[in-house]
């Protein structure tokens, strides 16, 4: 009796102690991806900023030696304290036309009030917003096309080998060569005393979209015809309507391959957005990059790797946000998706 309540006593003691190892191991294992998933890009950083600091002191340019992640550092500075700088000037702007407004209204209730928007220099933080609008917009507009005629052109075999060959010609044409045809096409189209958008701006818009526009309208037209040929029996056997097909089968179905294009086309969007700035001169990074090379000071370097850099980050948040967007929108939330 003694001996079976002594083993009833002390069975139970090991399982706490099991289970204590068994969620040690699991959170070893988490610190570890952890620690692994942080240190190695950390390594990966260093040594780039090491080469970097290193390979620029040995290139000599008609501008001075090339500059390195301290000179650029501190130029990104510049430029935050230049921000600052123009915003407390434009503060200051409105501040005076409000006063003087004032004092005209208590000489003369009934004078003239006059308001001007202030048109101070624009720095390099609005230059990225002109250029996020413009390429989110050819954007927008690109996809607005691709993807309805990719569903259409996936669903007809006919179709497809009717636009497959125009895809083709269409789609390794670079932004440098649709620019003079679309400069000259706004110029004599869009006329107008007081235009809502600028022609640069319009230009460049255009440009991304025709540039942009092909990798989706392609995935997209793959993805609805690799649709399961179940679902496709399915569909015919409830006997469901064409927008109905569309939205309840094939737009579920071929979201993974019209994502890859959607990914493809933005990563080529802000590509482009770039050259089309230079040269359209909208007031955008593109523009910023030419006119500091144009400048030729010895801070225009470092100015430009600044915005180099931006430019790199910028399209990683983009595609990061698409991966995010993709992730909500996936039928299948355990498909992996990087």
């Amino acid at each position: 009796m003694s001996e079976a309540t002594t083993n009833l006593a002390t069975a139970p003691a090991k399982a706490p102690v099991s289970s204590a190892k068994k969620v040690g191991k699991i959170t070893a294992a988490k610190w570890r991806d952890i620690v692994l998933g942080t240190f190695i890009p950390c390594v990966g950083l260093v040594i780039f900023l090491l080469f970097w600091q290193v390979g620029s002191q040995s290139i000599k340019t008609s501008l001075g030696t090339f500059p390195g992640p301290k000179q650029v550092y501190e130029q990104a500075g510049n430029m935050i304290v230049e921000y600052k700088e123009e915003k407390a000037r434009e503060a200051a702007f409105y501040e005076r036309q409000e006063k003087r407004n004032q004092e005209a209204l208590k000489a003369d209730p009934n004078a003239e009030i006059k308001k001007r928007e202030y048109n101070g220099r624009p720095t390099f933080f609005e230059k990225i917003k002109t250029s996020l609008i413009t390429v989110l917009s050819g954007f927008f507009l690109a996809t607005l096309i691709a993807i309805p005629v990719g569903i259409v052109i996936g669903l007809s075999q006919s179709l497809y080998q009717a636009f497959n060959p125009i895809i083709q010609i269409f789609k390794p044409v670079s932004p440098l060569a649709w620019l003079p045809l679309i400069t000259l096409v706004v110029s004599s189209v869009y006329v107008s005393d007081a235009p809502m958008f600028s022609k640069s701006f319009i230009i460049s818009l255009l440009t991304v979209s025709l540039c942009s526009m092909w990798p989706t309208m392609i995935n997209t037209a793959v993805g609805v015809a690799g649709v399961s040929k179940d679902l496709v029996n399915v569909s015919r056997v409830l006997r469901l309507d064409w927008f109905t097909h569309v939205r309840k089968i094939v737009l579920p179905s071929s979201i993974p391959m019209m994502f890859t294009g959607l990914r493809l086309s933005l990563g080529i969007a802000w590509m482009v957005l770039i050259a089309a700035e230079m040269l359209a001169q909208n007031p955008g990074l593109g523009k910023f990059v030419w006119d500091e090379f144009q400048n030729g000071s010895s801070d225009s370097l470092s100015r430009i790797c600044v915005a180099v850099l931006t430019i790199g980050f910028i399209g990683f948040a983009l595609d990061r946000t698409l991966l995010l967007i993709q992730s909500y929108v996936n039928w299948d939330k355990s498909a992996v998706v990087r």
